[in-house]
């Protein structure tokens, strides 16, 4: 039986555009609270008096729900426009208004007016920028799972690792984000068998770059797509595991455990670790 944490709170992030950028800062501040509990709830593209008075309204009736269970709410916001804002703020919540919280005194730094137009952040305001992201997407789709080895010299990165280890949504979140060329190659069994790299491999050893999982995890992971398989099974996903690390070891080939790592904080390492530039 676990205990009913001591703070429960709404959380709301609400934009005027997208809502990616105020839910990532806002979720950053709420997961050092450890302690409390969050109904978390984002709301995109509220940008017009209709539209924000339409929320108030909505949010009014979910804490008139909760009672006094879960407290006043917090709402964390990022909008433009200042007679959406003032509507906004007239709810009666704790805010945090990243416009509020930055702008003013970058304003006075830079000793100059901010432009104060919405999609600065995630509109299409950058069309070179845009297609390169792109391009970075399809490669990563078009070298998903070692589809082919055709213009894999194009590469940026090529994550190798057994079946199930995370490289395809690692190498999508590198491509969507920094702009990166990254490819991905499974570790199969027949590759197993040898701790030589593959053929594919061998032309590209540079651009290797391993992930590897504890094997308990990946045996749930794998049960769930393969219920009851030898694929599945812990003894087989030990095995896969520790022949994939010891090639990496043998090979030279950097790696890291994704067990307990985000794919934030997996693209993060490996930027770093291979001394790898975004490309917009």
């Amino acid at each position: 039986m676990t205990d009913t944490p001591s703070i429960r709170r709404r959380a709301y992030f609400i934009s005027d555009r997208t809502g990616i950028t105020v839910e990532s800062m806002g979720e950053a501040l709420l997961n050092q609270f450890n302690a409390a509990e969050f109904k978390q709830r984002t709301y995109p593209f509220i940008d017009t008096p209709d539209k924000a008075h339409e929320l108030l309204a909505h949010i009014a009736e979910e804490v008139a729900e909760d009672g006094s269970l879960w407290g006043r709410p917090l709402i964390f916001s990022s909008i433009v426009n200042n007679e959406v804002r003032k509507i906004i703020h007239t709810c009666p919540a704790y805010h945090i208004d990243f416009y509020d919280s930055f702008i003013g005194n970058l304003e006075k730094e830079l000793h100059a007016d901010a432009r104060r137009i919405t999609g600065a952040t995630h509109g299409l305001t950058d069309t070179a920028r845009y297609d390169a992201r792109m391009e970075a997407v399809n490669f990563s789709l078009g070298h998903d799972d070692g589809i082919t080895d055709k213009d894999l010299a194009r590469a940026d990165i090529i994550l190798v690792g057994v079946s199930r280890a995370g490289k395809t949504p690692t190498c999508l979140y590198l491509a969507l984000q920094y702009g990166i060329r990254a490819a991905n190659y499974p570790l199969t069994p027949d590759d197993l068998e040898s701790l030589d790299l593959p053929r594919m491999l061998k032309p590209y050893k540079n651009k290797l770059f391993g992930l590897t999982i504890d094997s308990n995890r990946l045996q749930k992971i794998r049960q769930e797509r393969r219920p009851d398989s030898h694929y599945a099974s812990l003894k087989n996903c030990v095995k896969e595991v520790a022949t994939a690390e010891e090639m990496f070891l043998r090979h030279n080939i950097p790696f890291l455990i994704t067990t307990d790592k985000s794919v934030e904080e997996l693209a993060a390492c490996i930027l770093t670790k291979c001394k790898l530039k975004r490309r917009f």
